[in-house]
């Protein structure tokens, strides 16, 4: 099981500034870069103070050029908010620029009060996320491309500059059935069990490995990437400070995802949670290095291929850098990852 390093935007505090938060941001991937992580997720989300990221393939190059050898995975670009026209360009510099270390993952979009904003709602999300899809792996792969569409219609166009090479695209999808479904169409998998119980993660797994089963051959390359909260803590006093910072982070994160979507100036409100601290600290996977490997064991031994750690919930950016450095040296070894000297 590899891992990677979500580079989530996480700005309570105007006052820290955006270059601060896109400086912080940069710092963890140098550091994941030199730890042996894998690969580093950034997101894509606008008008918003939580996963703050409306420029993430310009985010991916400046990354690249920072970076020696990590892949830089998008998690995701939001569709159904770009003209896909212009993302395929986009998409193919972006590869070139980034030495043909990106991995795209795509969505529809999550959050109502974002889409309704941008013109998207979310009651046709998923219906011009189909349709541009459709088009984006088109525009891609072949040239002279028409459509005739519900929201594409245009004459035949050719996408300059051409994909050096096949850019990966990855689909975001939480139900097992949708999961399975993605897979016999080829894509690669990310997921995440948000408060799903651990059957729950196994269904979505088990969907993935079903379907890459009877693809044979040409699905050996296919892989499943699964997103949690993950954290480093060294006693159950700074564990549970962790936790209530968890906690209060998804009293915004609920807000826009599942509840009401109350925002004032770009600052999402943080509303009481349904679920209690202890039920959150159930869904978190904060705890000591050795507690670390028994609670990822499961994950690898189910197939994940790609464990995304979100690491910004408000935890100061030293806290940050030490954990990504504490795990990479005493976690990911127990995973097949060789240990990474410590860089100081």
């Amino acid at each position: 099981m590899r891992f990677s390093i979500q580079l989530s935007a996480y700005y309570p505090d105007k006052s820290y500034g955006g270059d601060r938060v896109y400086a912080d941001m940069l710092e963890q991937a140098r550091c994941a870069d030199r730890c042996g992580y894998e690969s580093v997720a950034i997101t894509e989300h606008h008008l918003l103070n939580i996963l703050m990221m409306p420029a993430p393939l310009q985010f991916a190059v400046k990354i690249a050029s920072l970076t020696q050898k990590i892949k830089i995975v998008t998690a995701v670009s939001v569709l159904p908010l770009h003209d896909m026209r212009v993302l395929a360009g986009e998409l193919v510099c972006a590869d070139i620029f980034t030495d043909h270390r990106l991995m795209v993952g795509v969505g529809r979009g999550a959050f109502g009060f974002e889409m309704d904003r941008m013109g998207v709602p979310l009651e046709i999300s998923r219906e011009k996320f189909d349709e541009s899809l459709n088009l984006l792996q088109a525009l891609l792969a072949q040239e002279e491309v028409s459509w005739d569409g519900k929201y594409y219609q245009f004459e035949p166009l050719t996408i300059m500059p051409r994909p050096v090479s096949e850019i990966p695209i990855m689909m975001a999808v939480l139900a097992p059935e949708a999961i399975y479904a993605c897979t016999k169409r080829g894509f690669h998998i990310q997921t995440t069990p948000l408060s799903g119980d651990h059957q729950h993660m196994l269904d979505q797994v088990g969907a993935f490995t079903r379907a890459k089963q009877e693809l044979g051959a040409v699905g050996a390359h296919q892989t499943l990437s699964l997103s949690r909260v993950t954290f480093l803590s060294h006693s159950d006093a700074d564990r549970n400070r962790k936790i209530q910072m968890a906690h209060d982070y998804y009293s915004r994160f609920d807000n826009v995802f599942t509840g009401p979507g109350i925002v004032e100036n770009g600052m999402i409100k943080p509303l009481p949670r349904k679920m209690t601290l202890e039920q959150t600290a159930e869904n978190l996977t904060i705890c000591t290095p050795s507690e670390m490997i028994d609670k990822l064991a499961p994950y690898a031994e189910a197939g994940v291929d790609r464990f995304i750690m979100n690491i910004n919930f408000g935890v100061e950016q030293a806290e940050i850098l030490e954990s990504i450095q504490c795990f990479a040296e005493e976690v990911m070894p127990h995973f097949g990852e060789q240990p990474v000297a410590r860089t100081g």
